[in-house]
């Protein structure tokens, strides 16, 4: 499986759950918390306790002039734990505003 993580999820509940050691990630669709737990630990160098994973469904809305409805893709999510006192640095939003 080449590409298991996508995307982490910031908004303002994964930021909080961050807090906690809980971080949110979009995943591939086909992927497996096996999967999951290896490309974490591999890419971010972190002990994995546990995964929680979501299925979103794909919402509809209407756009354009003729308001034609369009159907967003469903998306896969993972709410990752991690062992006590470790993070992982991209949810770290005080830092990265710091920078600037």
């Amino acid at each position: 499986m080449d590409k298991v993580l996508i995307r982490p999820l910031i908004t303002e509940k994964s930021i909080n759950d961050a807090q906690n050691g809980k971080f949110t990630f979009i995943i591939a669709e086909s992927a497996h918390k096996n999967d999951i737990k290896k490309a974490v630990e591999d890419q971010f160098k972190v002990h994995v306790v546990a995964i929680a994973t979501i299925i979103t469904k794909g919402k509809s809305k209407r756009v354009g002039r003729k308001r034609q409805i369009v159907k967003e893709r469903p998306a896969k999510k993972a709410i990752i734990k991690l062992a006590a006192g470790e993070k992982i640095d991209l949810f770290d939003l005080k830092a990265s505003t710091q920078k600037k």
